[in-house]
């Protein structure tokens, strides 16, 4: 044999050497500990985006987005990792919502799933502006979509040529009633440069409003207000025991003083549709001067239900825009029932994942 092929022969067996040592020494360890490759613990922002719903659903976590004109759902174990994708709906080439489709948010109501998503005909400017919702065929939240169509969100419950410009939409159960919260205009305007109020209406069930809307908030205290434009917009329920709290963004999208107002209903037993029970506070979380504008959250526990996280978008640079991504990070409670959100958490510092996450992937990984 020559000298090239006993050459050969030696390589090809300190390969394959090593690859058996690599092999077992990956694998899992015999004490049980946590495998090398499950981290631990992880760093903000998590993925680019912007408006970020994640709600839980059982063991798994359900997140809903806008992309290439319809909406996507990722469904996973883990808050801090997107999983399976599917996108279940894409904008008609007609119609009403056949464009600029924003924030949508999924809930899951009496064995359905309802989308909520704003839409337009065009845009800019984005004057057209509606909301509409989608239902699930079955309780899957990867099934199939109808869409159930338009909401009016007018003052005129029976003529919908009288609708009015609404987005970012979100509804909530309370004492055996279902309610919707949305961010919208006193009256149809020709210019998106238009002052955004809160409104709150019951509805008849989850695709029809029922009666009239009530006008919740408007931007007035001087830490909602001051810029270029006055905006409360993205409203988010945040339910703690009895106490009921709406969670919304104020003061400009695209700019870093973007920030989170909040509304605390009174009382349990208080009226939603009174803007008198609600009590204004504010703001309850902001940006620094290492996260810019702060806003449109959504809220879950982690996998063993044992913490309370919020999940937000952010500016990339302090540069006028709407150039965003997606963070995460645990709260606590107040001793009176209310959030106390704390600081927004710089990028890169590392933050332990959530409570039961890790114990689901090393589980995973060593079946």
């Amino acid at each position: 044999m020559s000298r090239f092929f006993k050459g050969m022969k030696l390589r090809i067996l300190v390969v394959l050497f090593l690859c058996s040592w690599s092999m077992a020494n990956c694998s899992t360890p015999d004490d049980g500990s946590i495998p090398d490759e499950v981290k631990t613990t992880f760093q903000n922002p998590l993925w680019d985006g912007a408006d970020p719903w994640l709600v839980k659903q059982g063991d798994e976590y359900i997140y809903c987005y806008s992309a290439n004109n319809g909406i996507v759902l990722s469904r996973s174990k883990f808050m801090t990792k997107q999983g399976e994708l599917k996108q279940i709906w894409r904008a008609p080439e007609t119609g009403w919502n056949k464009a600029c489709i924003w924030a949508p948010e999924i809930h899951f109501i009496d064995g359905h799933w309802y989308v909520y998503y704003a839409a337009g005909q065009s845009g800019p400017p984005f004057i057209h502006q509606r909301t509409g919702v989608l239902r699930s065929k079955s309780d899957d939240v990867f099934s199939e979509y109808e869409d159930m169509g338009i909401l009016n969100t007018g003052d005129v419950s029976d003529d919908l040529s009288k609708n009015i410009w609404a987005i970012d939409m979100t509804v909530f159960q309370h004492n055996n009633k279902l309610y919707a919260v949305w961010s919208g205009w006193l009256e149809q305007k020709d210019t998106d440069a238009s002052a955004q109020h809160l409104f709150i209406q019951e509805m008849e069930n989850p695709y029809t409003l029922k009666g009239n809307r009530v006008l919740l908030s408007s931007p007035e205290e001087n830490w909602e207000t001051g810029g270029p434009l006055n905006l409360n917009e993205g409203p988010e329920v945040l339910q703690n025991g009895d106490h009921v709290f709406i969670v919304y963004s104020c003061r400009e999208s695209w700019l870093k003083e973007y920030r989170q107002g909040m509304l605390q209903l009174n009382s349990p037993d208080a009226d939603p549709l009174n803007p008198d029970n609600w009590t204004k506070k504010g703001p309850v979380f902001e940006g620094n001067s290492t996260v810019y504008g702060v806003g449109h959250c959504s809220f879950v526990k982690s996998p063993d239900n044992t913490e309370d996280w919020i999940i937000y978008h952010s500016k990339k640079t302090t540069e006028p825009g709407w150039d965003r991504n997606v963070r995460m990070q645990p709260f606590e409670w107040n001793p009176d029932g209310s959030p106390d959100f704390g600081q927004a958490i710089p990028a890169g510092k590392v933050i332990n994942r959530p409570s039961g996450e890790v114990e689901i992937e090393e589980n995973q990984t060593t079946q």
